[in-house]
């Protein structure tokens, strides 16, 4: 992939960063109606638990394929044609007769989202040069907040009023809409035309695959991924069974507290991440304070709760930005590799959080909402020492292989 020229960086970047809102939208939507989803089909919260987690088994399972998509045929294309995926999946759930057609489908936009990611990734920060990608990438990634916070109220708004088949279906729509415009805006670059060789990428892919900082990254924040995901999409669920009081609109402005404080995180974690310190060090001190503070969500009031979150929201970015950022710095994983980098951390993180967060519905059911707070934190803090098989990674300098 080719770096853009500075006054053609914009419009692309912008229109990426559009499609990355209404993606997290689609990401967001269902967890503000999963009340009302639970009523129209009667479901338990393990099987909510199973239409969450088929969602992150078709992302999770399909990173890598996506990856290696991306090398051989380039971001842009596999990019555009997991987003059109993507929304065709959500368009098609409003019209879900039971849960178990509703997990289906959210498995099929799981794929879709999965060919979407790591190759969207991929191409934004190839039209920067190294010591530029930080706050870039935190702004791109800042995008998946504002669509989250903007799909959990909006999504929680329509669900109420029109009901929650609306919620997912138009933001489906919109997805498919946006996915035109990418089409239209984003400059072809190489490979496009022609695929690369079966053997160039079966090299660029062992490389990536076989990467002990690629599979330390991915360990060492599968619980703090876990943690996160659960707080954006269960806590409306919490607080309907444990503080009915509160209401499901209150609960759902609660969760994008989170989500909306994310959005300056992305790009100060990204500036401070370029200044040269070491990135491992400062994505293992901002994952164990993340974790820390899952652990105290069971015992919030309705009074400390929003401000927990703002401060697990801004250091939500942070991680993100992090974690996104030092793969474009591994040489195994640079040009089209990155996006199979990207893709084997999300796929590593992805599959093994959604055992992870079926199995929290499942301490929901039988053991209660506290203790399965508790096992969310604790997840998070045990996976970070695997921090330490990650090669050294400062500032924009480029570390040896591992």
């Amino acid at each position: 992939m080719a770096e853009l020229p500075p006054g053609r960086r914009g419009v692309p970047s912008a229109v990426l960063f559009l499609v990355r809102i209404v993606y997290a939208f689609n990401w967001y939507n269902i967890g503000a109606v999963l009340p009302l989803i639970a009523v129209a089909f009667s479901a338990s919260p393990a099987q909510l638990g199973i239409v969450l987690g088929a969602f992150l088994v078709g992302v999770g399972v399909f990173q890598v394929p996506a990856g290696l998509a991306a090398v051989r045929w380039g971001s842009r294309r596999v990019s555009l044609a997991g987003v059109a995926v993507f929304g065709a999946a959500g368009v098609a759930s409003a019209f879900a007769p039971s849960w178990e057609v509703l997990a289906m489908l959210r498995f099929a936009g799981g794929v879709g989202a999965a060919f979407f990611f790591s190759p969207a990734l991929s191409l934004i920060a190839s039209y920067f040069p190294d010591g530029e990608r930080g706050p870039v990438i935190g702004f791109y990634n800042g995008g998946f907040s504002v669509g989250g916070a903007i799909g959990l109220v909006a999504g929680a708004g329509i669900g109420l009023a029109i009901g929650w088949p609306a919620a997912l279906g138009l933001g489906g729509a919109a997805l498919l809409a946006t996915t035109a415009l990418a089409y239209v805006v984003l400059p072809r670059q190489p490979p496009e035309g022609s695929a690369r060789a079966s053997a160039a990428v079966y090299v660029a892919g062992r490389a990536v695959l076989t990467s002990r900082s690629i599979w330390g990254l991915s360990l060492a924040l599968t619980g703090f991924w876990t943690a996160i995901y659960l707080v954006a999409q269960d806590f409306v669920e919490y607080a309907h069974d444990v503080h009915p009081g509160w209401g499901t609109g209150v609960a759902a402005l609660l969760t994008a507290v989170v989500v909306i404080a994310a959005f300056p995180g992305g790009p100060i974690g990204g500036w401070f991440a370029e200044r040269g310190r070491d990135r491992r060090v400062l994505i293992g001190m901002v994952g164990a304070l993340v974790s820390a503070l899952v652990l105290l969500v069971p015992f919030a009031s309705v009074w400390t709760i929003g401000p927990l979150f703002l401060a697990l929201g801004f250091l939500d970015g942070v991680v993100f930005t992090i974690l996104y950022l030092i793969p474009t710095y591994l040489p195994e994983t640079q040009g089209e590799g990155l996006a199979l980098g990207v893709g084997v951390v999300n796929s590593i993180q992805v599959l093994l959080g959604s055992g992870f967060v079926i199995l929290f519905g499942v301490l929901v059911e039988t053991i209660g909402w506290t203790d399965a707070w508790l096992y969310a934190g604790l997840l998070s803090f045990a996976l970070l020492p695997a921090l330490l098989l990650v090669a050294p990674n400062r500032g924009a300098s480029r570390p040896t292989v591992p």
